[in-house]
């Protein structure tokens, strides 16, 4: 099932790569090996990933390590592997043995952040976990709106201030209310910021430093939300996010509505950051925890002819 969730929510990149995945799988001369392999990973928007791919084969071609183009789908998803597995991330939730283990949330406005923080509330809570929400963009009231909306949904409080209050004023009461109710998970919504905007980074610092007053250690966790569909701009994104805040991982999503999702091979290759979930659908269930192999599975696996996308 959570197979045919990913393979069908990459569906749009697997069918701009299909005619190539044929000619790559087939019998094809060496030339035509290489261009079916470029045309695979520009499609797939891996970015300048492709081009050091791309070297590398040339490489191995030159040494005779390929000297069958037939020996090309098998080499092209090991490497593939090999940078989808990134660095090693911090599991989560990794709790904290001092009190409510803190995680805060960021991204850049329509991103998904909140349905993803829907996600992994549900998430949490099969795990057994308590949790506890603090709304801190409160220069949005549409976005504490829809926070209180998904909390009453899955059945965890939210704490929240007033219109414009300051976010790390909630940040701080939210904190404390997860010390004094013994709760395991604190999850902090911040502003839908712009990177661009060096104010709202710098909230998102203060917020940072007012939680770990409050809770030794904390933010434990910092997870990025990004747009799959953004492709190479997320990536772009996450360098800003990073050098306000220690990032621990990518939550990336709308995973079933991009055709650039190679972009995800890319962000632990460029970032050394760890691609943590995935989103692929609107409902608070549909969230996987990333596995490498899953998704490569389900990228490169070319649609057998009458099957279903």
């Amino acid at each position: 099932m959570v197979f045919s969730k990913i393979r069908q929510g990459l569906s749009r990149t697997r069918n701009r790569i299909s005619h190539a995945l044929r000619l790559l799988a087939g019998d094809s001369t060496t030339e035509e090996t290489l261009e079916a392999l470029e045309e695979i990973l520009y499609a797939a928007d891996v970015g300048p990933l492709a081009t050091e791919l791309l070297e590398e084969v040339e490489s191995e071609l030159r040494r005779g390590n390929l000297a069958d183009p037939g020996d090309m789908p098998r080499w092209l998803r090991q490497r593939l592997l090999d940078v989808a597995q990134g660095p090693d991330g911090v599991p989560l939730p990794l709790l904290n043995a001092d009190g409510p283990t803190v995680v805060l949330v960021v991204g850049v406005n329509g991103s998904g952040k909140t349905t993803s923080i829907a996600k992994l509330i549900h998430w949490l809570r099969q795990q057994n976990k308590s949790v506890l929400v603090a709304a801190c963009d409160t220069f949005r009231a549409a976005a504490v709106e829809q926070l209180a909306i998904w909390c009453d949904r899955v059945g965890v409080e939210l704490i929240r201030g007033a219109q414009g209050a300051d976010p790390a004023s909630v940040a701080h009461d939210a904190a404390a209310a997860a010390k004094a109710r013994g709760v395991d998970v604190l999850l902090v919504d911040t502003a839908g910021r712009l990177h661009t905007q060096k104010n709202l980074m710098a909230e998102l610092e203060k917020v940072s430093r007012v939680t770990g007053r409050q809770i030794e250690g904390a933010p434990h966790h910092t997870v990025l939300v990004l747009d799959a569909t953004t492709g190479q701009n997320a990536i772009q994104q996450a360098r800003r996010f990073g050098e306000s805040v220690p990032l621990s991982g990518v939550f990336l999503t709308k995973l079933d509505g991009t055709a650039k999702g190679g972009a995800t091979l890319s962000i632990g290759h460029q970032l050394g950051l760890p691609v943590l979930f995935i989103g692929l659908g609107e409902g608070p269930e549909d969230l996987d925890v990333f596995d490498p192999e899953t998704f490569l599975d389900a990228l490169l696996q070319p649609r057998a002819e009458g099957a279903e996308t």
